[in-house]
């Protein structure tokens, strides 16, 4: 059905769009950008910041750009001497009231506030008066809230319920006193809060940053009677060349390795070697499934969903493959493979871990992820952020590095592993091993590109064989409750789901590099691009399955005994259990 068409007027120029567009939205067809802080593509309207007020003929009061639909002859003026000192006066309120450290703040230079005091001429603060105050709050192994930095947007709030389901934050108390929090003023590690940061990155502000570990790694670097090793996730290549200039969906895996080398790690390694010996456990894990169940086999690489099943899908707790992630199988294989064949004392080596999540950060300190005597067999996680400042304090120029190589024995991998790091990657991986375990005959086909899912939910029928198998993608956790209810109320019978945390999987993880100025963090078009990135990586490597990385054969010849045997379920294999917060037990 053809929708209405409006006309109206903006600044003084006709334009005509559809019914139901927005001031904002009308404003932009015709090149005129209006100031925002609280508004969200991907959100919910909630013109709560006022900024981008505009006057509406006939009104006799401002109007905001971001709620209000165009009517038929409307008038509008989106800028006079008169809206930009009202709007200069909003943000100098907001100013009056935030912290006075932005030389110092991890969001300088990436700051929306900042940048919009910028464009509004604002340089001198006129309304100077006593401050909120609220302590930090860093119960979390993940995420760190800073309610002075707080310009109660509510862009955290609508994400956490509209974005992932969670319902987490809401706004307490009232004027000056109004704090964002999870219920009950709760600390997040006592909430039903799941660490994935996409409160982090729909901030526009500091409110919200994962908790920092780069001093931790700083320390370690410099302990000579430290064997410093570090693995890199697989959207981390096809993202930290933003952090440098480099367009959105440009590779930089050589050069990120180049540059982790002369930050002073002893060895570099692959995520995706992990992603790889996750395919082959997980593939024989479906193997069995499939004859003795249960089904469907639910994908577990994802700690923001692992964590969301455990609060909110305990029942599906059997359904979780058992596979540790692949940051964790390679820092087991770390401490134990590698430390034996290098003649390393386990206790020595010191892994770190560059992930685009947070919630690995809490992975990471998880009780089935420690070692026998209960140190972790990750020691420190850093977000790709984290990473981009560490390599700009120590003065490298990222873009004129040359390519360097991984090291083995945990450094090479397949394109498989590759394509973990956007959504639909694992479900696809998985395919590519299952399809010839199987029919016990070679792929017919590698790319499964009915399975690849940035919009956020797909389910489909993927032929194996003579086995029509049902699957499910989902990416972000409201899209993931549709594909889980289902299975909870026996509506659809899955063989395999996948399920990420983030939207669009790793690629938008609650640590990727803030994108530039004007494009928002949860942008399809950014995620598309990012994923493109490796997808190429993946159709350029000679080795595209998991189960023929040499590396992974003579892993399981030496040192494991096969995929599915004891000692590989020691070692690579976990459990879940139900939790629940403090306050509900």
């Amino acid at each position: 059905m053809r929708k209405k068409k409006i006309k109206l007027t903006i600044d003084g120029t006709a334009v005509t769009v559809d019914q139901g567009t927005t001031v904002m939205e009308a404003a932009e067809h015709l090149g005129i950008h209006i100031p925002r802080l609280c508004y969200h593509p991907d959100l919910s309207l909630a013109g709560s910041c006022r900024v981008c007020i505009v006057d509406v003929k006939g009104m006799g009061y401002y109007m905001t750009a971001c709620s209000v639909e165009v009517w038929e002859g409307m008038d509008i003026q989106t800028n006079s001497p008169e809206i930009r000192q009202a709007r200069r006066d909003i943000v100098e309120l907001l100013l009056d009231n935030h912290p006075k450290d932005c030389q110092t703040c991890e969001r300088d230079g990436h700051c929306e506030l900042q940048n919009l005091a910028y464009s509004m001429g604002v340089r001198e603060r006129l309304f100077e008066g006593r401050r909120k105050q609220f302590p930090i709050e860093e119960s979390s192994h993940s995420v760190a809230r800073n309610a002075e930095k707080c310009i109660l947007c509510g862009r955290c709030v609508r994400v956490c319920a509209e974005i992932q389901g969670v319902y987490n934050l809401s706004q307490h108390g009232r004027g000056f006193h109004t704090v964002v929090a999870p219920a009950h003023l709760a600390a997040m590690d006592d909430s039903v809060c799941i660490q994935c940061g996409q409160c982090i990155n729909v901030c526009p502000t500091a409110a919200f940053l994962e908790k920092r570990s780069t001093d931790d790694v700083w320390k370690a670097l410099a302990d000579p009677k430290l064997h410093v090793v570090v693995q890199t996730a697989p959207s981390i290549r096809a993202a930290i060349g933003e952090g440098f200039g480099m367009p959105p969906g440009t590779p930089a895996t050589g050069k990120m390795i180049t540059a982790l080398r002369a930050l002073g790690f002893d060895a570099v390694f692959d995520t995706d070697f992990g992603a790889d010996l996750t395919i082959v456990e997980e593939a024989h894990e479906f193997l069995t499934r499939l004859k003795e169940g249960p089904l469907p086999m639910i994908t577990s690489c994802s700690p923001g969903w692992i964590n969301f099943m455990e609060k909110f899908y305990p029942e599906l707790i059997p359904h979780a493959s058992t596979c540790k992630s692949p940051m964790s199988m390679v820092s087991t294989l770390a401490k134990t493979y590698y430390a034996e064949k290098k003649g390393i004392d386990p206790s020595q080596v010191y892994m770190v871990a560059v992930m685009p999540c947070v919630a690995k950060k809490y992975e990471s300190r998880r009780p089935e992820h420690l070692m026998p005597g209960g140190t972790p067999y990750t020691d420190a996680v850093l977000t790709t952020r984290e990473l981009i400042w560490m390599i700009k304090c120590y003065g490298l120029t990222f873009g004129m590095l040359p390519d360097g190589q991984f090291d083995s024995p945990l450094g090479l991998s397949s394109g498989a592993g590759d394509i973990f790091g956007t959504t639909g990657g694992v479900m696809e991986a998985t395919l590519r091993a299952a399809s010839e375990l199987v029919t016990g005959k070679p792929a017919d086909r590698l790319e499964f590109t009915e399975v690849r899912a940035v919009e956020g939910l797909r389910q489909t029928y993927v032929a194996i064989g003579d086995r029509n198998v049902h699957v499910g993608v989902a990416n972000g956790l409201t899209n993931a409750k549709v594909l889980l209810d289902k299975v909870k109320e026996g509506r659809e019978q899955f063989h395999v789901i996948e399920v990420m945390a983030c939207p669009g999987g790793c690629i938008g993880g609650g640590g990727q590099p803030y994108p530039p100025t004007g494009v928002k963090v949860l942008d399809p078009e950014l995620l598309r691009k990012r994923a493109g990135a490796l997808y190429s990586i993946d159709a350029g490597k000679t080795l595209r399955k998991s189960y023929e990385n040499p590396s992974i054969e003579e892993l399981y010849d030496a040192f494991l005994g096969g995929p599915g045997s004891q000692r590989a379920h020691e070692l690579l294999h976990t459990r879940y259990s139900a939790k629940l917060p403090r306050g509900v037990r």
